[in-house]
């Protein structure tokens, strides 16, 4: 199911529009959550690749990415590589602490950035955030502290339909659905 986005709330896109930093966290929002281990200790990941070319756009409309995950994958790492992402930050267990050294870093204002979580570490950086998501299948407390709230569960689209709702609130995804031939 995806979401009308010229029923999403002004309010909303309001707060979308000022976004020049969109923040995500990994498991749960850019998968679905579960971890995949062999034997060995070796561990796999599943993408979607809606969130892929979501992320690609974002850059494009020159809206910066980054990751703030508390865990190490390096899977991650090689995903962000192929994503152009090149703010990562794994093993954070203080996300806020990390969340506001990348807006210092980048001089940018909270209000002027999105952070995508799902669980409960997530929900500091969520109350600071100018746009705060969290996913379909998130965790219930999270809830209301997020202004919206995708209509995807992580690892299933969840990260393009922010990256949509955030181009859709700049002016830029008609466009870019155009480019690809639609209407």
């Amino acid at each position: 199911m995806w979401p009308q986005l010229d029923q999403v709330p002004e309010r909303v896109l309001t707060r979308a529009a000022r976004v020049r930093l969109a923040v995500f966290d990994i498991d749960g929002v850019f998968t679905d959550g579960r971890l995949w281990f062999t034997d060995d200790g070796r561990e796999f990941k599943a993408f979607h690749v809606l969130d892929g070319l979501g992320i690609k756009l974002l850059a494009e409309a020159g809206v910066r990415t980054a990751i703030i995950s508390s865990r190490f994958s390096p899977v991650v790492g090689r995903r962000a590589a192929e994503l152009g992402i090149e703010l990562v930050y794994q093993d954070q267990d203080d996300k806020l602490s990390c969340f506001q050294r990348i807006l210092a870093a980048l001089r940018l204002a909270t209000d002027q950035a999105a952070y995508t979580g799902d669980d409960l570490p997530d929900l500091p950086v969520l109350k600071r955030a100018g746009l705060a998501v969290t996913v379909a299948n998130a965790h219930p407390m999270l809830v209301p502290h997020c202004h919206y709230r995708t209509h995807a569960p992580g690892g299933a689209g969840a990260v393009r339909e922010v990256c949509d709702l955030i181009l859709h609130a700049q002016g830029r995804l008609a466009d870019i659905g155009r480019r690809f031939g639609h209407g």
